[in-house]
């Protein structure tokens, strides 16, 4: 398998959007976490948890009908082992968002509990949801609330500002931008981050990002590339040559019959971020829990 590519962004209006997530966190009575249920490691900020502490925290464990279920049970049962509640949803289809209140609820029975005993049963609960670009919290918000009320796009950095929505049962979200951290000290997660899309492509060649998720996937999921692309990942195969093994069974050919390996490149990540290649996971949790 080839070096990881090396892949760091941090834009200043992340910078800004983290200064202000630390003032609101003071706003809030506990943290909702949304990661994407394929890449659990690579789509938690570590600044999230470092500026979270000591508040509650739900997990969301989003885009988990394009996860493997397996994978996300082990996943779950790694929280779960470390005192983290979590809930599984897919936004875009609104699989597993209609737990979100009664999840919320739960995690936060104390506080409602001192609230009634105080006179105070009709103060809402209000939760900061946090996460990464483009994992879908915006779509998770619209879910819940049940209408538009957070801006959503498949563009990574989207949200911007602060944006408070008022769901039913006393509760209040604050929609917060996406933020990534200044450096990604394991390249891997840099790689993880651009396949998913949460790094924007623009900044990336493609034909090398396409390669690495070949090399990727046949290590985690080589039964996917023989039944989407029709070739055998064989070890000896670099990411380029399967890439052009792609375009061929595709008949993307260029003037000269070159094989277009950059269209190819291009339908590859659109079809893995789609879920086209079937339920993947690409990192598993730690054999103990060591701490969120």
């Amino acid at each position: 398998m080839s070096d990881a590519l090396n892949i760091q962004w941090f834009p200043g209006h992340m910078a800004k959007a983290r200064r202000a997530m630390e003032e609101d966190l003071k706003l809030v009575d506990a943290v909702c976490e949304v990661i994407d249920a394929r890449i659990p490691v690579s789509s938690r900020n570590p600044d999230i948890a470092r500026m979270a502490a000591g508040k509650p925290k739900l997990v969301i464990l989003n885009r988990a009908d394009q996860a493997d279920p397996a994978a996300t049970d082990r996943w779950a049962a790694y929280f779960a082992a470390c005192g983290v509640p979590v809930l599984r949803t897919d936004a875009k289809t609104g699989r597993g968002v209609g737990g979100f209140t009664g999840a919320v609820r739960a995690l936060m029975k104390d506080k409602i509990a001192a609230n009634a005993a105080k006179g105070q049963a009709g103060r809402p609960i209000r939760i900061m949801v946090v996460g990464i670009p483009n994992v879908g919290k915006s779509s998770l918000i619209n879910r819940v609330a049940g209408r538009r009320a957070a801006e959503t796009s498949d563009r990574p950095g989207v949200t911007r500002g602060r944006q408070w929505v008022r769901i039913g049962d006393g509760i209040e979200m604050l929609d917060t931008p996406g933020v990534l951290w200044p450096k990604f000290d394991d390249k891997r997660v840099g790689e993880h981050l651009s396949f998913t899309g949460a790094v924007k492509d623009v900044i990336l060649d493609g034909e090398a990002l396409a390669c690495r998720l070949l090399e990727t996937l046949r290590d985690a999921a080589p039964d996917s590339l023989r039944e989407r692309y029709g070739f055998e990942p064989e070890p000896a195969l670099t990411g380029y040559d399967m890439l052009a093994l792609a375009a061929k069974r595709r008949g993307f050919l260029l003037r000269g019959g070159a094989y277009d390996t950059e269209r190819m490149a291009a339908i590859l990540l659109d079809e893995f971020r789609g879920g086209k290649l079937g339920r993947i996971t690409l990192e598993a949790p730690p054999e103990v829990p060591d701490g969120t």
